[in-house]
């Protein structure tokens, strides 16, 4: 398998080539085109347990897309739902957590969990509901925004606002928090940030998708024949 990206890090596209036979699992909605004799297996990923959690917990899609290239080889490629960049990582016997909604795709030998990030996930929307991926193949991320890696040595910490984390490396401490107390969380913009102890690698997107909906909603016309 072969995979370049196009077009970052606004809208990222990334194109797929398949050897004889050789498959790529990936998100509902992922797929943007393919070429002929590709093959499309739609199926509950890991089993129906699996999937339920993947899609209750994990807020994936309950479905994964397994497409099969034909005896020559293939070309599929894929994007995300919202603009933004998309990065490749080459995983080796490693396992990455990944924030929920930034999975595009993976290949065999990659598989797909759901764990949690802990019980204060609740006190937000934007909780840190993590997909854990491990394995050996080629992961495909997305962003809203762009993807800005940084790598942390050993006992070195960061704090990153949780709706800009994108993955992580298994190994790195964690612990969710909100930032200050009730009223800074309330009225300083801020809501839950996660405090991460290295060493590993950390990839953050350069927007929020729940900053970008706290702009726009009010701002959507509203129906007046109401009341």
């Amino acid at each position: 398998m072969q995979t370049r990206i196009e077009y970052r890090p606004s809208y990222s596209l990334a194109i797929v080539t398949l050897d004889p036979g050789e498959t790529i699992q990936a998100e509902a909605g992922a797929m943007v085109s393919m070429s002929p004799g590709v093959t499309l297996e739609t199926k509950a990923a890991g089993g129906l347990m699996a999937s339920l959690k993947r899609s209750v917990l994990g807020g994936e899609s309950f479905f994964m897309n397994t497409f099969r290239a034909p005896s020559g080889g293939g070309e599929i490629t894929l994007a995300p739902t919202l603009p933004g960049d998309m990065v490749a990582r080459e995983l080796r016997g490693e396992t990455l957590l990944v924030q929920s909604g930034s999975y595009v795709a993976s290949s065999e030998g990659i598989s797909v969990d759901t764990t949690w990030g802990g019980a204060k996930t609740f006190f937000a929307r934007e909780g840190l509901i993590l997909l854990k991926v491990s394995g050996t193949g080629t992961l495909l991320l997305s962003s809203y925004g762009a993807i800005h890696e940084v790598d942390l040595g050993p006992g070195r910490g960061y704090t990153v606002d949780t709706g800009h984390l994108v993955a992580f490396t298994e190994g790195i401490g964690f612990n969710v928090k909100r930032v200050g107390g009730l009223k800074s969380t309330l009225f300083s913009g801020e809501g839950l940030v996660v405090d991460l102890t290295g060493p590993g690698k950390v990839f953050m997107q350069t927007r929020s998708e729940d900053d970008f909906l706290s702009w726009l909603i009010p701002k959507l016309p509203q129906d007046r024949r109401k009341g």
